[in-house]
């Protein structure tokens, strides 16, 4: 099924997952996919690992959600592939019934050489497009704007590029402040970009993850949660609950105000899902 037609008839709520690491056996986030599963996500996507270098995984995991009854995409990230790469893995794919992937630029590793075909997004998506149009293609948007790009405007006109090479709805990176969405979303509708927009939602559950993601995104943190990080952050159990609770309160904030739809990275804990869920059911 492709993703796209489930935002038509509801409020979407899905799950991130990743591979486990090659030196780990592939067996090892079954379990965790099994209870993901279980809470019943309108689709769980798999992405590629650290660097983008986990492709062949990211079609097993996929492949393994898709058994489980689940809809699953596939995350592909697209810097470093050759057009015959990207034709193997999507002929892979196919094969394996996957009919949705989430088109990426992917992240730059220092030192690896670019296939230099495709250097934005929008280039794959327009390939997948032209030789294998049926596929469903998702993108990924930033609310608090592209690392790299120059100016807000500069990364919205991007955005549309994207979305007018075949992107049929969007999945945005994790924000912590909801406000930011709004006038996101503003922007977009201004400039016609017209596709369902999912909110990507990250339950920071310890402290050090919290630098993580501020240094990997530069994302802001309101003064309430910065507060509360201050007084629980060295107390793993309580940073655990606000986490998740803050996490609840945004989802419910998103909500009220008419989001297209919540994607959670689950950073695959299935108890935090669990938690989140149980929490917000009944307002999807």
């Amino acid at each position: 099924m492709h993703t796209n037609e489930l935002f038509t008839k509801k409020t979407v709520f899905s799950f991130e997952v990743f591979p486990p690491k090659r030196d780990t056996p592939i067996e090892s986030v079954y379990p965790t996919l099994d209870e993901l599963s279980k809470i019943r996500p309108d689709f769980i996507s798999v992405t590629c690992g650290a660097g983008g270098q986990g492709s062949n995984r990211t079609t097993e995991v996929a492949t393994y959600i898709k058994n489980l009854g689940c809809e699953t995409v596939a995350h592909m990230p697209c810097i470093y592939l050759t057009e015959e790469e990207a034709l193997e893995t999507l002929e892979e794919l196919k094969a394996r019934g996957i009919e949705n992937i989430l088109a990426l630029r992917g992240d730059e590793t220092p030192g690896r050489e670019r296939s230099h075909r495709f250097e934005h997004a929008s280039d794959l998506i327009a390939f997948i497009k032209e030789k294998e149009p049926e596929f469903n293609i998702t993108g990924a948007c930033y609310p608090e704007g592209h690392a790299e790009a120059k100016t807000v405007v500069a990364d919205i006109r991007n955005l549309k590029t994207k979305v007018d090479a075949g992107a049929s709805e969007l999945i945005s990176q994790m924000f912590f402040d909801n406000t930011v969405f709004y006038r996101f979303r503003e922007r977009c509708e201004i400039a016609g970009i017209k596709v369902p927009i999912e909110a990507g939602i990250m339950p920071v559950t310890n402290k050090r993850q919290i630098e993580n993601m501020i240094a990997m995104c530069g994302a802001t943190l309101p003064i309430k949660f910065q507060r509360a990080i201050a007084k629980y952050g060295d107390k793993p159990d309580a940073m655990y609950d606000i986490g998740i609770t803050y996490a609840i309160d945004q989802i419910a904030d998103l909500l009220a105000n008419g989001v297209d739809g919540i994607h959670v990275y689950t950073m695959n804990n299935p108890d935090i899902a669990k938690r989140i869920s149980e929490a917000v059911k009944n307002l999807l």
